[in-house]
């Protein structure tokens, strides 16, 4: 199992219709993608981040059929313009010391695949993790 986690700091003039709808838009992605064995989402306590999320996918075929499956690609699209600071990070209990480039790999094709993805996460201000990787474009 990978579990795929994000943190997310929103701007300061972000309305509560538009946290609802990107709220609405995690639930969907844990609901909805076939891949997501497991998930949970909600207020961060004792960090400087307000909402954060982890999605349990079985392998990396589901890893990227998350990354690609339309309820993801929606959250992207309502959620990065929302956001000031975005983290993501990844935890497996696998010894395979490859797996973190595999998944940075899949997150590289991931913005290639979408002008306007990276777009939008060019305008990030800050953005960590293991979705923090040169995606071509912005």
């Amino acid at each position: 199992m990978i579990y795929h986690g994000i943190r997310m700091k929103l701007r300061d003039d972000v309305t509560p219709e538009q946290v609802d709808e990107a709220l609405e838009c995690l639930e969907a992605q844990g609901r909805d993608i076939p891949a997501v064995k497991a998930f949970v989402f909600g207020t961060e306590y004792g960090g400087d981040y307000d909402w954060s999320a982890v999605f349990a996918l079985e392998d990396l075929d589901g890893y990227g059929a998350y990354l690609a499956h339309p309820a993801h690609t929606r959250s992207e699209r309502v959620g990065f313009p929302l956001m000031a600071r975005f983290e993501s990070f990844d935890i497996c209990d696998t010894p395979d010391p490859g797996l973190g480039a595999r998944i940075a790999e899949l997150q590289r094709r991931n913005y290639a695949g979408s002008p306007r993805l990276a777009s939008l996460v060019a305008g990030l201000d800050a953005h960590a993790g293991s979705s923090a990787v040169p995606h071509g474009g912005g």
